[in-house]
């Protein structure tokens, strides 16, 4: 009896243990991503080996631009659209999250995530896309520690840069010069709402483009963007 509880103790301990250099792995990164840019994510390997399986030649399409190279159409279009407490939160719209959880909670499953974009960034560089209570709580840890170390400014920039924008196209750059042929730079108003709208499910609406809802969200998201508050 002594022997299986000792050797519970050491699972308890290994696992903890394991845990912490996990996450110290994760802020380890974080610090690093303070001045250096990621040159990829977990999602972004990912979708690699999805679309490779198909494809073996293609290659995702991305190319970082500088926080103040990119639209604040586009900026105002996806705070408005996907965050529109972005500048005043800490990582976290328990609002939003709350209502997340009471929604999962009559469906019986996970089917919405209330996540913020620095929940969004956090699972995109680290963790996969399933959906999960466990992931949740290792989403939120990693989303605190990117608010404790970086700017609003900094979490925006990698965020644009780095964030799924349909099947092997990420960054805001790629998705400007895919869907409309010009720099992430030079979008219009309507050209960045547009873009903000297809974030939530990117490669269905790089296949359907002419969507009514679409283009009724994007016209409610045009009419936002004027409150949004840029960091």
């Amino acid at each position: 009896m002594k022997f299986f509880r000792r050797l519970l103790w050491q699972l308890i301990v290994a696992v903890l243990l394991l845990f912490v250099l996990i996450q110290g792995y994760f802020f380890a990164q974080i610090c690093w991503w303070i001045n250096y840019n990621p040159t990829t994510t977990a999602f972004m390997r990912q979708q690699q080996i999805l679309i490779q399986e198909k494809n073996p030649y293609r290659q995702l399409q991305q190319k970082w631009l500088p926080y103040n190279r990119i639209s604040k159409q586009l900026k105002r279009a996806i705070i408005a659209s996907e965050d529109a407490n972005f500048s005043d939160h800490d990582g976290v719209d328990w609002e939003a999250l709350e209502k997340a959880y009471q929604k999962n909670s009559k469906k019986g499953r996970v089917v919405r995530g209330g996540s913020t974009i620095t929940q969004q960034l956090a699972k995109n560089l680290f963790l996969s896309g399933q959906r999960s209570y466990l992931r949740k709580g290792e989403e939120l840890i990693i989303t605190f520690m990117l608010e404790a170390v970086m700017d609003k400014e900094r979490i925006f920039e990698i965020y644009l840069n780095v964030v799924e924008w349909g099947t092997g196209i990420f960054g805001a750059e790629a998705a400007a010069r895919h869907y409309y042929g010009v720099s992430a730079a030079n979008l219009s108003a309507s050209q960045a709402a547009r873009l903000a709208v297809m974030l939530p499910n990117p490669r269905y609406y790089d296949q359907h483009r002419g969507t009514a809802y679409l283009q009724k969200r994007t016209d409610l998201i045009l009419r936002r963007m004027r409150d949004s508050t840029l960091p």
